[in-house]
């Protein structure tokens, strides 16, 4: 099966899992809360939900929406690229991280249902 990588779709989601390496969940949380989060919401980075997972804790999962492919194409690299983050949370994150795996799909065909805490 080939898969067409549409960059003009409207909206879609990544949904990244990150599996963290054995006893770096709270130092994670803490780091992702504390600095990764804040840094996403003043670099406009549209968050729709983040958590561990209810099966596995060493699990992490962070769910963001972006106008479409070259949105996000070019919102992770300027956000990934910043002195920002990589003079502030990066180093702190990647010790944390054995591996991610991300899936982007069409948001028009994905319904998550959470009430933002703002």
């Amino acid at each position: 099966m080939q898969v067409e990588l549409n960059k003009t779709t409207k909206m879609i989601t990544e949904i990244r899992i990150y599996k963290l390496k054995e006893h770096t969940a709270n130092e994670f949380l803490k780091v992702f809360t504390e600095q990764s989060l804040p840094m996403m919401k003043r670099w406009k980075v549209n968050v729709v939900d983040y958590g561990f997972s209810l099966i596995d804790k060493d699990s992490f999962y962070l769910i963001r929406r972006y106008e479409n492919l070259e949105h996000r194409k070019e919102s992770q690299a300027a956000f990934y690229g910043s002195d920002e983050w990589i003079n502030g949370p990066e180093k702190a994150i990647m010790d944390c991280i054995d591996t991610y795996n991300t899936a982007v799909v069409d948001s028009g065909n994905l319904t998550i249902n959470k009430a933002d805490p703002e």
